[in-house]
């Protein structure tokens, strides 16, 4: 089944790129190529760990160290050197260059550069970007306990800015609406340049990083109709955090265990190496259709173990006062609260 999907992906993949362009392409081909990624990758952040920081007056950029989390901002400031102001700055400007000297320049600062990751607050780590892409039935246990048969081509959906949570945040969640909320722990993806018609062989070179996200989910609006959007897109449906790890760090995103659990217990624990369509296959397909953007995002889909997919009797559903913890390998544990 793994190869049928493979194979339509390719075909898929230059079929539609061909009708776009007006022009027959084969099988593996590119109406643009990478030549040009290498001009651009030292302005990629590279062999960080990344926080987005809520500020008195905005937004700011920290970075995870061994003395603390540095306060990019400040440091910028004593230094007198150019910085990206926030996340979406720096991917969406391209600014890893600048990020880099001024960590190298804050590494022997006072230590009043440094805050206490305890006491910080943590901001989405993305507050603007122009997509937010999801993906529904990537994992085969998942699709099956919901009764769906296994997608011949990525699921696609989106979620909107409105969504985007952080870590430690809360859901205030919309009862006069909705009733059934669910958890779905994801792998999600960074773009950090612009990637339109790229091949699963490139694909991984557009991702500047990876985090651990939640794809909250109210089943019932969900299910309302066909449509998946209102039940995904109600305030704070898509926490993200708490770190944001360059992609220089994450070797192989499709072998990272994954897990959630619900007031201490465990609920999801899965491997994204059991996805259906690995991050490569849904870069290439989806880069077939849409232009990504720097700082663009994307969910890949959830593992098996959503209250969606226990039997009737044993569905309880999310309630005020829950606690949501869910981790993926090397990327954090990303909690949030449910009011």
């Amino acid at each position: 089944m793994k190869s049928d999907r493979r194979e339509f992906l390719k075909k898929g993949a230059a079929g539609l790129a061909a009708a776009s362009a007006g022009v027959s392409l084969g099988i593996g081909q590119e109406r643009t190529t990478d030549a040009t990624i290498a001009d651009y990758e030292h302005q990629m952040p590279r062999d960080m760990t990344l926080l987005n920081l809520r500020l008195d007056d905005g937004y700011g950029l920290g970075v995870k160290l061994q003395r603390g989390i540095l306060d990019v901002s400040a440091a910028a400031q004593m230094y007198d050197l150019p910085a990206p102001a926030d996340m979406d700055d720096l991917l969406q400007n391209a600014k890893g260059g600048l990020l880099a000297n001024v960590v190298a320049a804050a590494g022997s600062g006072p230590d009043g550069l440094f805050l206490d990751e305890e006491n910080i607050t943590h901001a989405p780590l993305v507050t603007r970007p122009e997509k937010i892409i999801m993906m529904g039935f990537n994992y085969g246990l998942h699709a099956n306990e919901l009764a769906v048969e296994l997608p011949p081509a990525p699921t696609l959906f989106n979620k909107f800015n409105n969504t985007l949570n952080s870590h430690r945040g809360t859901i205030k969640l919309p009862t006069e609406a909705a009733n059934n909320f669910d958890y779905e722990v994801e792998l999600v993806m960074y773009f950090g340049r612009t990637c339109h018609q790229v091949s699963e062989e490139n694909a991984l070179d557009y991702i500047a990083g990876y985090s651990t996200g939640n794809d909250f989910t109210a089943r019932d609006l969900q299910n309302v109709t066909s449509q998946f959007m209102i039940g995904k897109t109600p305030d704070g449906f898509a926490p993200l955090g708490p770190y944001f790890v360059t992609s220089d760090l994450v070797p192989d995103p499709n072998n990272l265990r994954l897990e959630t659990r619900v007031n201490g217990e465990q609920r999801q624990d899965s491997n994204t190496n059991d996805m259906l369509f690995n991050c490569r296959q849904l870069i290439a397909f989806a880069s077939s259709v849409i232009t990504f953007k720097p700082g663009d995002i994307f969910f890949t889909g959830t593992p098996s173990g959503v209250i969606a997919g226990m039997p009737p009797e044993q569905q309880q559903w999310l309630k005020a006062g829950d606690q949501i913890a869910c981790s993926l390998e090397g990327l954090g544990e990303l909690r949030f609260d449910l009011v």
